[in-house]
C-alpha cells in the first residue's frame, strides 16, 4: 500500500526554486548515453522541474510528475515537457512508455515497493532508471564546521526519518535491477554568502525548527558562519557530490 504523500517543501517552493543547485550536464549526457533511445524520458517527484528541463535538452518528450501542484507551478513552459500532478507510485503514463526514469533527490520518500512496479510497468525493456541525491555542500574546513552545526546541532532534530536514507547515499535501498556503474558527478556553483544562506533556509528541517521554536535557526550561526566566509560579497565555489544508484531493466 502506497504511503500518505509528504509535502515538506510545498509552503516554500517559489524559494525552494530560486535557491537550488543545478544539476551538472554532464549527467544528462550521461545518463542519454546509457538510455536505449532518447525519445521519452519520465522524471518523477519532478519538484521544480530543474531534472526536467535538463532532460529535455536529450529527448523528444518528458513526463515530469509531482504530487504537489505547488511544485509544479515553478515549472517553467517547456514544448518537450509534459507536466502531471501524479504521485510517483502511480504516474497514469501508458505502459513501456518511456525509455528513462530519473529521480532527482526524492527516492527516499517513496513508497520504494509500490514505485519499482510502476518503473517496471513504464519503463521498456532495456530501459534506465536512475536515482541520485546529495547531501552537505562542501566549501572550506571553516564553513563546513559551520554549516554541520547547523545541520546536525541545531536543526538536528527537525529533519524527517528518511533524510537518514539519503545521507546514505541510498546505498541501503533494495534495487530491482542489475546495477549499472555511473561515473562520478557533482553539483557547483560559485556563490556569494547571501546565496549560501538563502540555500540553507530552504532546508526543510529550518522550517520545521522556526515553526515550532518561532525563531529563525540561521541567526545561531550568522555571525560565526558571517567570520568563517569573510566579505559576504566574496563568491566561493560551493560543491555537492552526488550519489547514484542505477540499474537496467532487462531485455
Amino acid at each position: 500500500m502506497a504511503q500518505p504523500f509528504a509535502d515538506h517543501f510545498s509552503g516554500h517552493a517559489s524559494v525552494y526554486a530560486r535557491f537550488r543547485p543545478t544539476y551538472p550536464d554532464d549527467l544528462f549526457q550521461w545518463l542519454a548515453s546509457q538510455a536505449p533511445g532518447q525519445t521519452r524520458a519520465w522524471d518523477a517527484a519532478t519538484g521544480n522541474g530543474q531534472a526536467a528541463l535538463a532532460l529535455a535538452a536529450h529527448f523528444e518528450r518528458v513526463h515530469a510528475s509531482d504530487a504537489a501542484a505547488a511544485q509544479l507551478a515553478q515549472l517553467p513552459a517547456h514544448p518537450r515537457i509534459t507536466a502531471r500532478q501524479a504521485p510517483a507510485e502511480a504516474s497514469g503514463l501508458p505502459d513501456l512508455e518511456v525509455q528513462l526514469v530519473t529521480v532527482a533527490q526524492a527516492l527516499h520518500w517513496f513508497d520504494l515497493d509500490a514505485f519499482h512496479a510502476e518503473v517496471a510497468r513504464v519503463l521498456v525493456p532495456g530501459g534506465l532508471l536512475a536515482a541520485w541525491c546529495y547531501g552537505l555542500f562542501q566549501v572550506n574546513p571553516a564553513v563546513d564546521a559551520v554549516v554541520w552545526q547547523l545541520y546536525d546541532g541545531i536543526v538536528g532534530a527537525d529533519w524527517p526519518p528518511e533524510r537518514r536514507i539519503l545521507e546514505r547515499g541510498y546505498r541501503d535501498l533494495d534495487w530491482p535491477w542489475e546495477p549499472v556503474v555511473a561515473p562520478a558527478f557533482a553539483m557547483q556553483a560559485d556563490w556569494d554568502l547571501p546565496q549560501v544562506k538563502g540555500y540553507l533556509g530552504t532546508w526543510s528541517a529550518c522550517k520545521r525548527y522556526e515553526a515550532r521554536r518561532g525563531d529563525d535557526p540561521l541567526q545561531q550561526v550568522a555571525e560565526a558562519l558571517a567570520s568563517a566566509w569573510g566579505d559576504p560579497a566574496r563568491r566561493r565555489r560551493v560543491t555537492w557530490p552526488l550519489s547514484m544508484r542505477v540499474g537496467r531493466k532487462p531485455g
